[in-house]
């Protein structure tokens, strides 16, 4: 069981080389960040080399968040920005050692955006890989990012073959459960096209030690399913403890 810590949410408190360490320190194999952009990346590479620890993921740029922007990839008349923020993400991650970005969608619908987002991964993909860097597309819960285009896993299975296969699923059991439930069977059936998995608890995003979900339950399973990749806790903090890590790992 590989738990990999999300600091956009943990360690929020520590500058990021020092988040890293302390994530090193609280027992995690690996690190994902959200937007490290203020950060020098040959500083993260450094810091990374240090401890040991693989930089699972990043983010692209939200865009102008004042203005509504969650993403940019999926908006139909922004690819201009789109790759903009596709050669940013890039360009970070080859020089951090980062593994994989995620390209964020954006607040928009219809077939149209489907087709401006699988062109706009089909771009990313050229970039990305003669840096070795993967990429994912995460379907998020209307309730936590309403307008999001990417809200189902259907969708994000149609984005990916629309791109030529040129990313897999972030699948966030948090978004998830919210979205449709069925958690071990919907990854079972779509195995393949996983490429990491998130945790939180549902409903209110804290220690995954509660909830709807029973974490010490579903994490093996899915291992057992077959899925070979790190486990992200993404969750927001409501204490400073990491107990629940001993459920995962007794």
């Amino acid at each position: 069981m590989r738990l990999s810590a999300n600091l956009g949410f943990l360690f929020k408190e520590l500058p990021l080389a020092e988040a890293i360490r302390a994530a090193k320190r609280t027992g995690f194999d690996a690190v994902e960040l959200h937007w490290p952009y203020e950060s020098d990346p040959a500083e993260i590479a450094s810091v990374l080399a240090d401890t040991g620890m693989p930089l699972l993921g990043i983010n692209t740029s939200r865009g102008d968040m004042e203005a509504g922007d969650f993403g940019l990839s999926a908006v139909p008349g922004r690819e201009a920005d789109a790759r903009a923020a596709i050669d940013q993400a890039v360009a970070w991650a080859a020089d951090a050692g980062c593994r994989n970005i995620h390209v964020m969608a954006g607040r928009v619908t219809g077939e149209a955006a489907l087709a401006t987002f699988a062109g706009n991964l089909r771009y990313a993909a050229e970039q990305a890989e003669p840096h070795g860097i993967g990429l994912l597309i995460e379907p998020l819960n209307p309730r936590d990012a309403p307008g999001y285009f990417l809200s189902s896993m259907e969708l994000a299975l149609r984005v990916i073959e629309a791109s030529g296969g040129a990313a897999k699923v972030m699948f966030d059991c948090y978004h998830m459960q919210i979205i449709r439930g069925d958690l071990l069977e919907t990854v079972r059936a779509n195995l393949a096209a996983i490429g990491h998995v998130q945790f939180a608890a549902v409903p209110d995003r804290a220690e995954p030690d509660h909830g709807e979900i029973d974490h010490a339950w579903l994490l093996p399973a899915i291992a057992q399913a077959g899925y070979r990749g790190y486990f992200g806790a993404e969750y927001r903090p409501a204490s400073s403890s990491f107990d629940w890590m001993r459920a995962l790992r007794p």
